[in-house]
């Protein structure tokens, strides 16, 4: 059988695996811890082993503001990435929790985390003033009680201001009264009258203790003046004041006034007033008029920061008679923040076959305002096949909304507008550019069943015929060109003049291709030209007849007509 131990460890571990199946995670850490330190296994709750936790793109997003945690990348674990102060986080807030979101990029999820913040001692109690001086009449009652101004310990739990002390003299006591809140306020009381010519003053000291272990202790000193008569104590014109205002009033604006009166004259008549309780994050927004009696804004308020301020004010005479009275102001949101559209993940190429639905990126949106300005709708621009999906609170999807065509287009520019519910609406918005991958889904295809033309036309025919009688006529031209030239040049060289000697013989017995001549049929000639003549002298030889030309001509006879 399973023991009491087992059991709470089961119960705990199945908790946790139901957690990370709706999506969230929680875990504690202290306050004060060093930067990177640990703070819970996510890769085990998740389920993730080491090789996918690599590829799975685990991540925390980054959403502009300061990351107190982060994920150490080779184990999984969540880390805290700066030292928390839980009292700067969560003043005057019981339970401190952080959260932030854990996404895993390839199955484009998100997960809530949750890390509480649990208190260490580290804070003594302490007072605004070390130093605080009375001055009372000698004429006071005793049991006459007076309001001490309280310590504040921003600690939590055991470890805030859990006693007071009070000593130093026999005149007085201590008495500490219970408030709405359950805080407690120390009150002076007057245990044995006061005789000015026995003690002009009295040194009294006041210890605050918290419940820490060991305890922590802050102090207060008490001057006690006795004065002559003082008969009345100023009084408020109300115990309460109540005031809402803006967030976007401006500094030096007055919030509200408050009045105190006394029925004694001269100085134990004047009243003067200062704050009794307040916090010292209060004190840094908020100023008061000792005087007057206004409240007036020091610093621009911040609805999203501190939208409720309580303190206590007190008028006190000359004669140190005091009277408290408590104000509140309720800041009130104005639409001063757009929302913050962050694109948390998302791909950049899809292909045209992926199936409807499919993720592509993943977006986080904040306001933050309250109500209606606060509320965000998130849209996409223009006729575009895809659509959002919302998928953890303040996280949606754009989906697919159809199958793709990349034939029909290529590209996307996805415009995606969040807008608030204020007036006027303040809106932001994220482009997201998407390239569409092409598959083989198209076989070729003709633009048109049948194609037909003419491939002669009677123009057509015309042109060839012209162009074909052109080209014929030049060649012809050409032809007749050069064969004129060459009857000239024969003429010219054969028959140099009109009474040559070789008239008779018949243009058979010649041949002749630029300039070489040679006789079809030899016949032996003697053919010659005087210098100082130009008569020839040709003197036939029958018997000297033969069919061959001599390669060269006797040295005694004249030279050849024709030459080689």
């Amino acid at each position: 059988r399973w023991g009491r131990r087992q059991r709470v460890l089961l119960w705990g571990v199945l908790l946790a695996a139901w957690e990370a199946a709706w999506g969230q995670l929680r875990y504690s850490v202290p306050e004060e811890m060093p930067k990177g330190s640990f703070v819970g296994d996510v890769a085990k709750d998740l389920g993730l082993q080491m090789p996918a936790l690599r590829d799975s793109g685990l991540r925390i997003p980054d959403k502009g503001r300061t990351q107190y945690f982060s994920l150490h990348g080779k184990t999984g674990h969540l880390v805290t990435a700066e030292r928390i102060d839980r009292e700067q986080l969560c003043e005057n807030v019981e339970k401190c929790v952080l959260r932030c979101e854990l996404i895993v990029e390839e199955e484009m999820k998100v997960y809530r985390i949750e890390v509480e913040i649990t208190d260490i001692n580290d804070n003594a109690p302490s007072f605004r003033e070390a130093e605080k001086d009375l001055r009372l009449s000698e004429m006071t009652a005793p049991g006459s009680r007076f309001p001490l101004a309280e310590a504040h310990d921003p600690d939590a739990g055991r470890n805030s201001l859990q006693s007071y002390e009070l000593s130093g003299d026999e005149h007085f006591s201590l008495a500490v009264q219970t408030g709405p809140g359950g805080d407690q306020r120390p009150e002076l009381v007057l245990a044995k009258a006061l005789d000015r010519e026995e003690a002009a003053s009295h040194e009294l000291v006041l210890r605050a203790s918290d419940g820490g272990d060991p305890a922590r202790t802050g102090t207060a000193r008490i001057r006690v003046t006795v004065l002559d008569a003082n008969d009345n104590a100023p009084v408020f014109s109300q115990a309460e004041y109540t005031v809402r205002v803006p967030e976007d009033v401006p500094v030096g604006s007055v919030l509200v006034t408050v009045t105190a009166t006394d029925a004694d004259e001269g100085p134990n008549g004047h009243v003067k007033y200062s704050f009794h309780k307040i916090s010292d994050r209060n004190s840094e927004f908020l100023y008061l008029d000792s005087e007057t009696g206004e409240i007036t804004v020091k610093k621009d308020l911040d609805f999203e920061e501190i939208s409720f301020h309580e303190l206590e004010v007190q008028a006190r005479d000359e004669g140190e008679l005091s009277d408290t009275a408590e104000v509140k102001i309720t800041v009130t949101d104005v639409n001063d923040n757009a929302p913050e559209l962050t694109v948390s993940s998302a791909v950049r190429e899809i292909s045209e076959d992926a199936p409807s639905g499919t993720v592509v990126a993943l977006l986080h949106v904040h306001d933050q305002d309250s109500g209606a300005n606060g509320e965000v709708r998130c849209y996409l621009d223009g006729d575009v096949p895809f659509h959002l999906e919302k998928s953890l609170e303040d996280y949606y999807r754009v989906v697919t909304a159809r199958e793709l065509d990349r034939e029909q287009q290529s590209e996307y520019n996805v415009t995606v507008r969040a807008a608030d519910g204020g007036r006027p609406a303040l809106q932001s918005s994220r482009v997201l550019a998407l390239r569409v991958l092409d598959v083989n889904d198209n076989a070729p295809v003709f633009s048109q069943e049948r194609y037909s033309a003419r491939l002669l036309t009677r123009w057509l025919v015309l042109a060839v015929a012209a162009v074909s009688c052109l080209f014929l006529a030049f060649l012809l031209l050409l032809l007749a060109l050069r064969l004129r030239r060459w009857r000239r040049s024969q003429q010219q060289r054969l028959l140099p003049t009109p009474g040559a000697a070789l008239r008779g013989v018949p243009p058979t017995h010649f041949v002749g291709i630029d300039g070489v001549r040679a006789f079809l049929r030899s016949y032996s000639h003697d053919v010659s030209l005087t210098a100082d003549s130009r008569k020839s002298h040709l003197p036939f030889s029958a018997a000297n007849c033969c069919d061959t030309l001599p390669a060269r001509p006797p040295p005694d006879e004249p030279a050849p007509l024709i030459g080689d």
